[in-house]
Order: C-alpha cells, then structure tokens, then sequence
C-alpha cells in the first residue's frame, strides 16, 4: 500500500485513531490489522503521511494543548508585609519561566533563625469556583512536554506574579523558626512583598562553591533537615534525572547533575509543605493533605539497583482533607504549597490559606475532597502525557544516534529478562539478558519502535 492509494477518509479515518479520538478503524480493520492507536501510528509512519517528530502522546491522553485565556481581577488592595529588605533567591533550572517559589533566610535580634520560603501569591488573583479557577481544576496541573509547555493558568498570571520577573512581587511567605541545631519551633503564613534574584542552579552552585553565606546557610540547614527526616524514616531515592527538549526534531538530553543547590531547594520546599500543614491543622483549616504509607519491603545499599528497588518499595500519594504522615518523606503531615502556578491543588492550599488570613469562610471539607478527586485525574492524565512524551522524544534521540554505545547497568530480573538502566538517558529497557543485578553493560540500539515506545538493544562486548 501507499500513501496515494488512501482516500482523503481513509487518511482522515487512520490519523483519529492514531491521535485518540475514536476507537474503530475501518481502514485498518479491513487490511487485517489492529484497531489501536499504535497501529494507526506505525501505518502512517510506514506510508510518510507522519515523520517521527510527530508526538501524538498528549492528544492521545486528552490533555489540553492550547493556554487558557480569561481575563483576571486587579490584585485586591491590602495590607501586605513588606521583605523586600530581604535577599530572597528563585532557583531554578535553565529556562524556567514559571518562578514560583524563592528563599530567604534571616536572623532575629533573639539569634532565631527564620527561613523563609516566598510563593507567588496565585490565590490573589484565583479564588475558588472563578473562571480560572474551574479551568484549571480540569487541566489539573501545567504540561511540560520537551516540544514546549502548556500553562495550567493564564499567562497573564505568570507576567504579574513570576517572582523576580518585575521590580517586586506579592508572595504568600510561609515562615519557619529554627533553635539549636535547625530545631523548628514556631511556623506562620503571611501576606507579603517581596523582592527576588532569580538563579540557575549552577549559578547557585557555583555561589556556594564560592562560599556565599546565604548559601552556606541554607545547604547546612537543608542537610540538617533531611538528616531528620531520615531519621523519621525517609527514603531517600537518587535515580538519573535528565531534561529533555525538542524542537523541529532536533532533540537535546542533558543529564541533571545532582547539585546541592538542588537538595538546598527541595528540602526547603517540603519545609514550606510541613509549615502549611502545621499551621492549617492548628487552624482547623481542611486542605489536600498528602499522606503515604510506610514502604512495603526495606532496601539496603546505595547502587542504581538498590535505588530502583526501593522506589518500588513505595505506595502511591493520595490526599485526604485530614493531615496525616508522609512517611516517604518521613513527615509527620505535609501539604503541597510551592507550586499554585504548577498544580492545582497547590493553589487549593492557597486558598484556603488566605481565606483564614482574609477571615472569610473556607472552604469545606466535602468541597476539598470533591476538587482533589477532579483535579487528581486530570493531573494523572497531564503526568502520563509527559511520560509518553519523554520516552517518544528519547526513542526518536536514540534513532539519530544508532551508532552510539550506551553504559547501562541491570537494575531487576524478570524471569529470563532483565531491565537495564541507561543512566544518560535516564531510560529503562528490558531484554533478554542471563546478567545479575548489578551488571555493568554496554548497549547499542537495534531498533527504536515509536508507536509502542519500545526500544531494541544489543550487548556491546568491551
């Protein structure tokens, strides 16, 4: 067959299937094949009707691809607290254009510590049940594919709030108070003005490296706290990351090196998450709490095989409007609240946070729970797209490079089949391999199979 032979229907007919939007083919089924999304996708790969840059992932999975439009309220006239004395720092990866959270850290005439974690103040702008919000309830959070981002919000939202993005910025500022030894004593949540310096992690790095105290304080801070929650039974996972971009097919994989500028900002983020969950549990204040149960098995050791095994180990996170513990994380509660512009139930914390500083009536508990359901399958929808999407543009990296060899390493047995890790890429494979856990290999690819996201590899001997 070829591509002239199809009508415009039959065209039409094998790309709606390919993209999710029916379930029946009559053009496949009539030439034996299938009627799913991935045979669809191979014919027309197979015909050159599609290149392989084409990523059918995110519309296959129904999640929005255009931004949403509304128009948004002036920011209501308030009494805000005003740090903008303070050096506060928006650290992020190359690139980011949503900034959302930054950090200060001070000390009080008392010699108290004080860390402060600054959160673009979304739920200003936002209240529950606007045109915004309901949008953003279905979309559940932002979608980042390596070929561009979709916003969860309006982009008016980010060029008014983005921290470090104008002169200064309103914040909801989430402090917490630290004795002795980065002991937390006091915790509290505030209406602020903030202004911010916006850093790459390197930049970060290299200013620790360089013994900038601000830094010098927050790494020995967030070392002290993940001590602690390790000793509250963490479990700590340290698995290759890599970030992933594409454009007009060209694709680009950069392995994320794990800085302590990183480790500095996610402890302090789920100190922010601790913090608002103390204090909206003193408050009464139902929220999406984030809770998850002890893991099932203790896995021993450091290696890449020890770490796959553990994340396995792990039940999923599910909100409840109760505070529980977090014991992946070795919390006693925890709510997420560093990301209303990234997450929807981010901005669900937020506003039910300033609607106890407003002292207007929050929003009940059955309310809460009937958001987090919406918005959780939504969001799993956004996650699996983003996965799809990952893997599409990791395969399509892979067949334009079919003469590189790979390090990987066995990371789990199957039976007579094994997956291997490809740290570089960050990619799992599985083949036939008679190979312990633990074994170093060699890989070149053999084929790269787009539309069922399955690569092919051989052995490489040294």
């Amino acid at each position: 067959m070829t591509a002239e032979a199809l009508t415009a229907a039959q065209r039409t007919d094998l790309e709606l299937i390919a993209r999710g939007k029916q379930q029946k083919s009559r053009t496949l089924r009539e030439r034996g094949l299938p009627e799913t999304p991935e045979a669809a996708h191979a014919l027309l790969l197979q015909l050159g009707l599609w290149t392989t840059h084409h990523n059918p992932h995110p519309e296959r999975g129904g999640v929005q691809l255009t931004p949403p439009q509304h128009d948004l309220p002036d920011l209501p006239d308030e009494a805000r607290t005003d740090l903008t004395h303070l050096t506060a720092l928006a650290i992020d990866d190359d690139g980011n254009q949503d900034p959302d959270d930054a950090l200060s850290l001070e000390t009080l005439p008392d010699g108290t510590r004080r860390l402060w974690v600054h959160v673009a103040d979304v739920a200003a702008l936002i209240p529950p049940d606007s045109p915004a919000d309901l949008e953003a309830r279905a979309r559940g959070a932002t979608l980042y594919l390596p070929e561009g981002t979709v916003p969860m919000l309006p982009p008016a939202v980010v060029e008014r709030l983005g921290l470090g993005l104008q002169d200064t910025s309103p914040a909801l500022s989430i402090s917490i108070d630290f004795e002795g030894h980065w002991e937390p004593t006091v915790v509290d949540v505030v209406a602020t003005t903030v202004r911010v310096t916006r850093l790459t992690y390197r930049d970060a790095q290299a200013r620790l490296d360089a013994g900038d105290p601000l830094l010098v304080d927050l790494a020995a801070l967030a070392g002290a706290h993940r001590t602690y929650r390790e000793d509250g039974g963490a479990v700590t996972i340290t698995l290759p990351e890599v970030k992933v971009t594409a454009q007009d097919g060209d694709v680009h994989i950069t392995p994320l090196p794990p800085l302590t500028a990183r480790t500095i900002v996610q402890e302090c983020m789920m100190l922010a998450g601790w913090a608002a969950a103390v204090w909206a549990d003193d408050q009464e204040v139902p929220l999406p709490y984030a809770a998850q149960d002890a893991p099932h098995r203790d896995v021993r050791g450091d290696t890449l095989a020890a770490h796959w095994a553990r994340r396995k180990t792990l039940a999923r996170t599910r909100f409840q409007t109760a505070p529980a513990a977090h014991r992946g994380m070795g919390l006693d509660l925890y709510a997420q609240a560093t990301s209303p512009m990234r997450r929807y139930l981010d901005l669900v914390v937020h506003q039910q946070l300033r609607a106890v500083l407003r002292g207007d009536e929050p929003l009940a508990g059955r309310d809460i729970a009937a958001r987090t359901a919406e918005a959780n399958m939504s969001a799993d929808a956004v996650r699996a797209a983003e996965r799809a999407s990952r893997r599409h543009w990791t395969l399509k990296h892979l067949a334009n490079h079919p003469e590189r060899v790979w390090d990987a390493v066995i990371v789990e047995r199957r039976g007579p089949q094994a997956v291997a890790l490809i740290p570089d890429l960050a990619l799992d494979t599985t083949l036939h391999s008679a190979h312990p856990v633990g074994t170093p290999l060699r890989l070149q690819l053999v084929q790269a199979d787009l539309p069922n996201l399955q690569a092919r590899f051989r052995e490489v001997n040294a």
